[in-house]
Parts: structure tokens; sequence; C-alpha cells
């Protein structure tokens, strides 16, 4: 599977200008999109902000249409990240959502380790557990940004078959080494593919170093973005990724099938 990890620089709280920005870097593809996953960073369509009565969308709101008719109408997958409602108003939802290529919702996972240093969870409650979902031939779990510090919850997806794990975030400059090494630490551990993809940029209160990246599931870095906006792709092969856990059965204590 193809995969292209779009390494955005979101506009602060203007979901219109970031649908723009997202098709100004789809048109600059210059390859086949049909059949891929296309990956977008946490809270793509509004950045990291607090203000969830302003962001907030519910089910059908312009984010999730935005999204639904950008696969639709390339026959691909999309993870994105959506600032969704909560079931407790004004409270929002920090959410990964996974569309189908006929533009339907597969799946929605919340985030399980909101931010303690801007009290993300008192505006964004956290969620409770992993979710795996089937993309094509392959299993899937999203993760949100500051997930990455905890592998607990990757062991408990790669224990429900996952095979690529994916990490959508705002993840700051100031910490960049512990993105790059956190992300190659969790293929390492699940023999998994790991995409990364972080945006770029800035907002009023942080910088972004950009350097999304797809690991192959022996740490190796397949695709690595730079600063600046980036579209980076990669293409996965399931094969060698379950001959690696054949070979190496390191995982076998999880799943003796595996």
């Amino acid at each position: 599977m193809k995969i292209l990890g779009f390494q955005t620089d979101i506009a602060w709280e203007d979901s219109h200008e970031n649908f723009s920005r997202i098709r100004a870097m789809l048109a600059s593809v210059d390859s086949s999109i049909e059949g891929s996953l296309m990956v977008f960073p946490e809270l793509s369509t509004c950045g990291f902000t607090m203000n969830t009565e302003a962001v907030a969308e519910a089910g059908d709101g312009e984010s999730m249409e935005f999204y639904a008719t950008l696969a639709r109408n390339n026959l691909a997958s999309v993870i994105a990240g959506i600032a969704g409602r909560n079931e407790v108003s004004p409270l929002g939802a920090n959410e990964a959502v996974i569309f189908s290529p006929d533009g339907g919702e597969t799946g929605r996972y919340r985030k399980i380790h909101p931010f303690p240093l801007v009290n993300e969870g008192r505006h964004y409650p956290a969620g409770d557990s992993p979710l795996v979902v089937r993309i094509g031939e392959w299993t899937v779990a999203p993760f949100i940004c500051y997930d990455l510090r905890f592998p607990e919850p990757f062991r408990n997806a790669t224990a429900q078959g996952a095979e690529i794990l994916v990490v959508i975030a705002n993840w700051p400059a100031a910490r960049v080494d512990h993105w790059s090494t956190l992300l190659r630490a969790r293929a390492i551990e699940n023999q998994a593919y790991v995409i990364g993809v972080n945006r770029a940029g800035s907002d009023p209160h942080l910088d972004y170093p950009g350097r999304s990246v797809i690991v192959g599931p022996k740490g190796e870095i397949l695709a690595e973005a730079g600063d600046q906006p980036e579209v980076i792709t990669a293409e996965l092969d399931r094969d060698s990724l379950l001959s690696w856990r054949h070979d190496f059965p390191a995982l076998s204590s999880l799943n003796p099938e595996t």
C-alpha cells in the first residue's frame, strides 16, 4: 500500500484556509493516489487550540465532509485529525477519523493521553482504548501526539493484530529529537510500520519542526520530511513485514501465530 503523509502548516482556527492548503498540496502530488492511505496531522483543520467552543464539530461537520469527499474523489483511505464534539458540550474530542475510499467513516479514535502541560484534558477529555481497523489488506491503529510517549497502547494494538501504527501530531520543535527517537522505537519493538505525520510552521504558542517520517518494521527510515510543508510517500510491503515477524519472533508471546 502506498502511504502519503501530508505535513501541513495549519492555519489557526481557520478550517476553510486549511481546506485550501490541503487541496493545494494534493494538487502537487504527481503520482497516483488511488488505493493509497493519506494521513493528515492532529487537529488538522484548526490547530492545537483549546478553544473547543469555536472549533469542535459535529459528526456531519465541515471537516468530516471535506475529508469524506477527499477520500471519495481520490478512491483512497484517509486518516485525519479532527476536533469532534464531546458528549458534554462545549468540550471537544481530539480524534483521528478514518475514512474509506467510498467516503464512509471506518472508525474514530479518541486521544488516550491528553497533553498535561496545557491542561488539554480539561478541553478534550481522554479516550480509553486503542482502535484497530482494517484498511485494505492491512490492520491499522491510529494514535495522537502525546500518546507516543506511552508504549503500552501501541503494544495493545499490536496484540490485536496491528501492522501499521499511525501517529498524527502537533509535536513542538523543542522536543523534536524525542519525536524521531520514539517513532523508531515503536516500530522496532512492535515490528510494525510506523507513520508519524506532524505539522510544520507555528501557531500563537509554539513552533513546529515537521520531521514527519515513515519507518519500517526494523526501524529503517523509508521517508522523512524537513521543516516545511511537504508530502512524504512510501510503498509498504506486507509480505516483508510478515517475514520479519516470522524470522525474528519477538512478538510470539503476544500471538503465537504472529
